[in-house]
């Protein structure tokens, strides 16, 4: 595999855990619903689209209401529950020379705020919600958006990494690499996604493993 000569990155369970915070919030607008709540698993294998893509399923035409009662919720608690996944800090360090960005299915100004919480602003040339382009992953148009922000050309040269079927495919949609952290066993691992289209072009288990091929690939100073 050739280095990458830029790096998208997907946020929740690839860089950051808020895993708990997410299934606080969202069980606080089920309940004012009448819903069955989710634990936290039901919660990492459900949160994979944008609010405006998957609320209309949960919650129906007054969907809105549960964006807002979710919003709400989860801005109370969510930096405090915020965790950085092993690996993380020391992988964004090892890619410092190359242009990075966020492109996330979590609304922007939430985003925005993790991001800064676990100071990791100066990384990043551009940090991109759901809500920050016309469409959400799996449509392309957030990773191009991202890409315009840090004047990088979509390619074979830019790698996206993510940890679910949704990121493989808008790898694909917007023509990058695209790498998987992780099994993704909640979207039937690399050979369901093959049966889709979106095989992962490079599988690792964590960041970590990620870290010495990047460092292979990409010496620092380059």
């Amino acid at each position: 595999m050739n280095a990458p000569a830029a790096i998208l990155w997907d946020w929740d369970n690839t860089l950051a855990d808020n895993w708990a915070s997410m299934t606080a919030a969202i069980n606080v607008a089920f309940r004012e619903f009448g819903l069955p709540e989710w634990t936290e698993a039901q919660m990492r294998g459900g949160a994979k689209l944008s609010i405006r893509d998957a609320f209309p399923p949960l919650f129906g035409p007054d969907w809105q209401r549960a964006r807002d009662i979710f919003l709400a919720s989860f801005d109370a608690v969510h930096l405090d529950g915020l965790r950085a996944m092993p690996g993380a800090a020391a992988v964004l360090q090892a890619a410092a020379h190359l242009p990075q960005a966020i492109v996330s299915n979590k609304s922007g100004v939430p985003l925005r705020k993790e991001v800064a919480r676990l100071g990791w602003d100066g990384y990043f040339g551009a940090i991109i919600g759901a809500d920050d382009a016309a469409h959400a992953k799996p449509h392309p148009a957030p990773l191009w958006h991202a890409l315009e922000r840090i004047g990088v050309k979509s390619g074979a040269c830019v790698w996206y990494i993510g940890d679910t079927g949704v990121d493989m495919q808008a790898a694909y949609a917007s023509c990058c690499t695209a790498i998987l952290i992780g099994d993704a066993t909640h979207d039937g691992g690399p050979a369901g996604m093959a049966e889709q289209g979106w095989a992962p072009h490079l599988q690792l288990p964590d960041l970590i493993e990620l870290e010495t091929v990047l460092r292979r690939l990409v010496p620092a100073g380059r």
